[in-house]
């Protein structure tokens, strides 16, 4: 296993190997250059995720600033992904995210962790878990998750949430740690907040329903 397979392979390793350092500050100059973007240079942005991500699906949109330990290298975003002011990637290793998925402003998505013992720490030693985020979640602002962490699809985050360990399909997890507040199910066909009506003859509604079914 060399250094590369080791920094994603959940082993503990040291992250200042200077061959490991050097690969991270190339990703971090493309990354320099996606923050640098005009507003209206969507075609530059979109060209520089291509080249700066793992993966990443068509007509994804991420707001400027984007945060990321290796600047996109290890994530995997399906398509249709948006992400908000602020998103924070820690991605010494991979983070998932499936198609359509929507993440608030202030997120922060963690793979990598430091070892309790005092002495791996004082040498600055590090460990990284995967995340895995399914498809069509909403993660609310200022949300944090962290290594390891597998959050179903249709899922949504309540926006404040520390989430320490895996979140099921189709729930609104909610709180410090993130826990299941309740499913998806026939109230929210009839209301999209609080008391506030979805307004089913409403032809805009209509036809995102038609075009997605």
């Amino acid at each position: 296993m060399d250094k590369f397979e080791k920094m994603r392979s959940g082993e503990v390793y040291f992250p200042g190997d200077e061959e490991i350092m050097t690969l991270q500050m190339q990703c971090l100059e493309l990354l320099y250059d996606y923050n640098a973007t005009r507003p209206s240079e969507w075609d530059k942005r979109t060209a520089l995720l291509r080249e700066m991500f793992g993966d990443i699906g068509d007509s994804c949109y991420i707001e400027p600033p984007l945060h990321a330990n290796w600047g996109g290298r290890h994530c995997h975003f399906g398509k249709g992904v948006y992400a908000n002011f602020n998103l924070t990637l820690v991605d010494d290793a991979d983070i998932y995210v499936g198609d359509m998925t929507m993440f608030g402003p202030n997120v922060v998505v963690a793979t990598a962790g430091h070892p309790i013992l005092p002495i791996l720490r004082e040498k600055q030693m590090q460990y990284n878990m995967s995340v895995r985020i399914g498809r069509n979640c909403w993660i609310g602002a200022g949300s944090v998750i962290l290594p390891g962490v597998t959050i179903g699809y249709n899922t949504v985050i309540g926006a404040g949430s520390v989430v320490t360990k895996d979140i099921p399909a189709n729930v609104v997890a909610v709180g410090n740690p993130c826990h299941v507040l309740r499913e998806i199910g026939e109230r929210d066909e009839k209301y999209y907040f609080k008391d506030r009506e979805i307004d089913w003859n409403d032809p805009e509604i209509v036809g995102v329903i038609v075009e997605g079914s």
